[in-house]
């Protein structure tokens, strides 16, 4: 773990922006997120292009998650501890192997999100970026704003008007 001190939990992707699609599925990755990709991706060093792995996944799914490697080698680690043969497995293998796309940032920032991920989401000339911890997700803007914002809007009106999210970090449990 190139650059952290043991114990560290890593970088972390951090903010959100929105980047132009051009008609070949080039888009410019978040300065800030490049960074954590370098930083996360075991083979990396300077002159070189971080690896990331975008996981697509199931039907019920409208957006990408972006792993970098360092992320996906902790689910793949956690999978293949499953037993073999068992069906958790088998359909987490598929949904984290399977429907997947390992990728590359380019000399240039961008990663190319072939026809069939831009389909799955509906994007088209404009991607929505936002960090989600050790990874980040892809959305067509308008299903963003549409499906996700105003399901964290329902969960925080489900809390009193005086709620603070930080409460929740001292119910949380330690490892």
């Amino acid at each position: 773990m190139r650059g952290r001190r043991q114990g560290d939990l890593g970088r972390r992707f951090r903010g959100e922006s929105r980047h132009k699609v051009d008609s070949k599925g080039r888009v410019s990755i978040p300065a800030m997120f490049r960074r954590v990709l370098e930083a996360s991706d075991p083979n990396w060093t300077e002159g070189l292009t971080p690896e990331l792995v975008i996981v697509y996944g199931d039907h019920r799914r409208s957006y990408l998650e972006c792993y970098t490697i360092e992320a996906i080698e902790e689910v793949d680690a956690k999978i293949d501890r499953m037993p073999r043969g068992s069906m958790q497995r088998k359909m987490l293998q598929r949904l984290f192997h399977g429907q997947s796309f390992p990728t590359n940032v380019d000399e240039t920032g961008r990663i190319v999100l072939p026809a069939k991920l831009r389909a799955k989401i509906g994007l088209e000339g404009e991607a929505f970026f936002i960090a989600a911890g050790d990874t980040f997700q892809i959305w067509k803007p308008e299903t963003y704003e549409t499906e996700e914002l105003t399901r964290t809007e329902e969960w925080l009106d489900a809390f009193d008007k005086d709620f603070d999210p930080l409460e929740l970090l001292d119910a949380a449990p330690e490892e």
